[in-house]
């Protein structure tokens, strides 16, 4: 039975709950704080959106537990068909996690790891480990031993949930080292073998029977908006991860936020479906696949390793969220079935792209599309999204950074408007969302609701450094009080680190890192990212192309072709030498007979050569590229990758 704590009033639609929290901000207390135990001004606007009364995340879900105990919140697939879950149970579960949690000795403040793959445990791990006190810790499943002891070690971590065995020897190898360390918890398959202070899922959700409601209720009563709740590790190229403090507010008012700035749908009339399948210690995975879900009442479905797009999954999802590298590999796989199609369906398919390109591109009003555009979604479109598994799906958001016009223009002709999300850890992921009607090219669209952007120190027109302000700016960095004030300015503004504009519009365009900026022997400032955006449209074979020039002449290129990677090694994330079907049809197309890298290296091949320079003599012909040309290009052996070092850690390969 729910056991209902007060809440002062509980509302449908748009509105979240409200509560008698109010925070007076403090001279002991500022906006940003280096402490576990710290709390924080939170940033609320005078008037209108952002300056909702703040809540705690048990208050969340206690709300949407209240208002929907019937809905089905979670689903998994097993042999049999589906195991789903309603809110009331959910609740349920997490509070029975939780009382097993303080059995465990699980102090305030102190750290609940989580290292595995989505499903029903994680969601409700990281849920129970907030109601019980504790701080959730999401850990990217292929981290190593040494990292995994890094982060515990940096939370101060009590207890570990780990999926299988395998990651359950992870923990075995460091746990010496890890003072704070009292349980671990393997909440998948058996245990192989039954070692001290470890338990399976079941013995688990037993341990906690002697904990009273009130005992818990007293944790939870103890917790305020403005307190950490979570940390979020960011993988950086060099050194050790920063772990980014995140308050209770900071997870539910992002959540609200974005479901105000995006046409979401709400339950009784309509419950929208997701499909959780990236990696869940990313905070946008963890927004849009757990803490937007619990706002307003989603069915979501978890899915635990490789994806397969989303075929198979039943009831298709109505939202879909992806990351650059998951766009890419469904374009390669979609350019694959469109290349090997018999010739009657590849000719409709090629036209049915133009059509749909064209037509986005030059659409006036919403509904303003040609007889063409229609004829070619009942022919065409509507089979792709229905064989991608994504026929029921509205919105197609992307988050994370990286996406090309390329890929962009690629769904457009399949009618499907990809929405790029700009975001980064330290703000709790989102920052400005897209959606249909508030939609241009290319751009990272608006603000999300309540939340403010600048641009400062510009050098170069409109372009210059990003700051935020909004309440999903994060506490600041556990223990690293120099970097958190590096970040934060004393008026509480996030520096972000990021150069590009806002139009006339609001629409926020990013072109680059400021670490990023190329400044030549003559002085000149060059945004390379834009350049190497340009080299990959007019050379298709292109996977990667790195600017480099810093105090030079003249500006270098190198570049890395499009090979398989994504498919064929999940294990490793090593690059094959092998190209893409897409790239070897490229090089048909233009006669040549090159099907691996080291066909086309050190100048071998003087077709794609003659093509290679032919893109870069197109961008050198440019008004706004004649004091600083490429004169020097270079094709690599490898392509970049993860396990190289090139890349940073999105952890995404296993789940393509």
């Amino acid at each position: 039975t729910l056991r209902l704590r007060e809440v002062t009033q509980l509302v449908g639609a748009r509105d979240v709950i409200q509560t008698q929290v109010f925070l007076t901000p403090s001279s002991t207390i500022g906006f940003f704080t280096s402490q576990l135990t710290g709390e924080v001004i939170l940033r609320k606007n005078k008037k209108g959106e952002g300056n909702q009364a703040p809540l705690t995340i048990h208050e969340l879900v206690l709300g949407t537990a209240t208002r929907y105990p019937d809905l089905i919140a979670l689903g998994t697939r097993n042999v049999d068909g589906w195991d789903t879950m309603t809110y009331i149970e959910y609740y349920e579960l997490c509070r029975k996690a939780a009382k097993s949690f303080l059995q465990l000795g699980l102090e305030r403040f102190h750290g609940v790891g989580i290292l595995g793959y989505n499903c029903t445990q994680w969601f409700v791990a990281d849920v129970a480990s907030i109601f019980a006190g504790g701080i959730s810790v999401g850990i990217f499943p292929q981290n190593s031993s040494q990292v995994c002891r890094f982060i515990a070690e940096n939370s101060e971590a009590n207890i570990f949930m780990v999926e299988n065995d395998w990651q359950l020897q992870k923990i075995l190898k460091i746990q010496d080292h890890l003072h704070h360390l009292k349980a671990i918890v393997q909440y998948k398959d058996k245990l192989t073998k039954k070692l001290p202070n470890t338990y399976s899922w079941e013995e688990f959700l037993t341990l906690g029977v002697n904990i009273s409601d009130e005992m818990l209720d007293k944790v939870i009563d103890s917790q305020k908006p403005n307190q950490c709740c979570m940390l979020a590790y960011t993988m950086g190229t060099t050194g050790p991860p920063k772990a980014v403090m995140l308050s209770h507010d900071n997870i539910t008012w992002t959540s609200a936020a974005v479901l105000q700035s995006l046409p979401y749908t709400y339950p009784p009339e309509n419950q929208e479906v997701l499909v959780s399948y990236l990696p869940l210690c990313l905070i946008n995975a963890q927004i849009f696949e757990i803490w937007i879900p619990v706002t307003i009442g989603f069915y979501v479905r978890p899915k635990w390793g490789r994806l397969s797009l989303t075929k198979g999954m039943g009831l298709g999802p109505t939202t879909f969220c992806g990351v650059p590298e998951v766009w890419e590999e469904m374009m390669r796989r979609m350019s694959s079935d469109q290349m090997s199609a018999a010739s009657f369906k590849k000719n409709m398919i090629v036209w049915a792209r133009k059509v749909g390109l064209k037509a986005y591109k030059k659409r006036k009003t919403d509904d303003h599309f040609p007889l063409g555009f229609r004829v070619a979604k009942k022919l065409v479109y509507h089979k792709v999204h229905r064989n991608l598994g994504l026929d029921r799906c509205l919105q197609f958001l992307s988050v994370g950074s990286g996406l090309s016009k390329e890929i962009q223009d690629f769904f457009l002709s399949y009618d499907i408007i990809l929405m790029p999300i700009y975001g980064m850890t330290e703000c709790t992921g989102p920052h400005s969302v897209s959606y249909e009607k508030e939609f241009k090219l290319y751009s990272c669209g608006k603000a999300i609701m309540g939340s403010h952007n600048l641009v400062r120190n510009s050098e170069q027109e409109d372009i210059g450094e990003f700051y935020l302000w909004g309440r999903h700016l994060s506490m600041g960095y556990l223990n690293n009080e120099y970097k958190t004030k590096k970040a934060f300015d004393p008026k509480g503004w996030l520096h972000t680190g990021d150069m590009g504009t806002v139009d006339n519009e609001g629409f926020i365009h990013i072109i680059g890192r400021i670490e990023e900026v190329i400044i030549t022997k003559r002085g000149e400032k060059i945004f390379p990212v834009p350049i190497e955006n340009m080299l990959k449209e007019n050379i298709p074979i292109i996977h990667h192309a790195i600017i480099v020039g810093n105090q030079a002449k003249f500006l270098s290129v190198l570049l890395t072709l499009k090979v398989f990677c994504f498919i064929n090694c999940s294990d490793t994330g090593e690059p094959h030498n092998t190209l893409t079907q897409e790239a070897i049809n490229f090089c048909r197309k233009n006669n040549s007979k090159s099907v691996k890298v080291t066909d086309i290296m050190n100048n071998q091949d003087p077709i794609i050569d003659a093509i290679i320079q032919k893109g870069i003599d197109a961008i050198n012909e440019q008004p706004e590229h004649e004091t600083h040309k490429i004169l020097k290009w270079k094709v690599l052996e490898k392509d970049f990758s993860i396990i190289g070092g090139e890349l940073g850690r999105w952890g995404l390969l296993t789940f393509i």
